[in-house]
């Protein structure tokens, strides 16, 4: 008897690993959120942003060990240049985000560190081939408006300080390293992936991590909880690039800024202006309307 059960490629089959990848999107957006509140309060408690940036990758390569021990041939290298690419950008990108977490607010690193898929549009016109279009530049310009609104918080007298620049200095980093795990998640598995970001940011942090640590007992809660709290998010996100394009992807991880805002108003009593209410919303939705409308469609195949 005939089954009823869709063959693989079959469009009935492929909704329910989009449906997977979307759902596991909205748990590392989440996370993410929360990560951004645990790094800013380990950073509050004493440790520098390269010291927290240190346990974290440390606590996700033992993790990654552990699990590559529990599960033999998890652990499957393809594109080794690739995965060192993925590992030096992604690592700098996550210092870089440690040190605009411990000079400005959870919610404002976030958001900056964010506007990474308009970003990875541009970079995807040399890397990948595709070509911006008009969409992306007016996603670029609404974007920079909701920015200077949550920045500018609605006051006269906007400046832009040091943390800003290192949070778009973050993005930017981290536009190249999702690029990178677009084109690996054709050969290499999530788990890999993520060995080689831990691996890489321990080599970028932990030369940096130098001076006095703080013996603060929270201090070490709080960034050990953010190492295992970043093995989640990043697993959950790497593994639904494999089944969704980066534009639908970056839709989903819109939430995350949304997230850090909710986390960071319920741990920090942090909070925002009526105007930056308004320029998150309009910076999420630039950012959102550059990631789904700015990247060109396919040419058709000729027949």
């Amino acid at each position: 008897m005939g089954s009823s059960r869709p063959e693989p490629g079959a469009p009935g089959s492929a909704l329910a690993p989009a449906a997977r990848a979307r759902l596991l999107l909205f748990f590392a957006s989440a996370l993410f959120g929360l990560l951004a509140v645990l790094a800013r309060v380990a950073s509050m408690e004493g440790l520098s942003a390269p010291q927290v940036a240190t346990v974290r990758f440390a606590v996700g390569t033992g993790l990654c060990l552990a699990l590559f021990w529990l599960r033999p041939g998890t652990f499957r290298p393809v594109r080794r240049g690739l995965l060192v690419t993925r590992g030096v950008l992604g690592g700098l990108a996550a210092l870089l985000y440690f040190y605009a977490l411990s000079l400005i607010p959870a919610g404002q690193a976030t958001l900056l560190n964010n506007t990474f898929p308009v970003v990875a549009v541009g970079i995807s016109y040399f890397t990948l081939g595709e070509r911006p279009t008009w969409h992306l530049l007016l996603a670029l310009g609404v974007t920079s408006l909701g920015v200077y609104l949550v920045l500018g918080g609605g006051a006269v007298g906007f400046t832009m300080g040091p943390g800003q620049w290192v949070g778009i200095a973050s993005a930017i980093l981290g536009a190249g390293a999702v690029t990178s795990i677009r084109a690996l998640r054709a050969t290499d598995n999530a788990p890999t992936i993520f060995f080689a970001f831990t691996v890489g940011g321990l080599l970028v942090s932990a030369p940096l991590a130098f001076g006095t640590w703080s013996l603060h007992s929270h201090a070490w809660i709080y960034a050990m909880a953010a190492g295992v709290v970043s093995f989640a998010a990043q697993i959950f996100m790497t593994e639904a690039y494999g089944a969704l394009t980066v534009a639908e992807a970056a839709v989903w991880q819109q939430l995350t800024p949304v997230a850090s805002f909710l986390w960071a108003g319920a741990v920090l009593a942090e909070s925002l202006s009526a105007i930056g209410v308004v320029g998150v919303a309009v910076g999420i939705a630039g950012v959102v309307y550059g990631s789904v409308l700015g990247r060109r469609p396919p040419e058709p195949e000729e027949a």
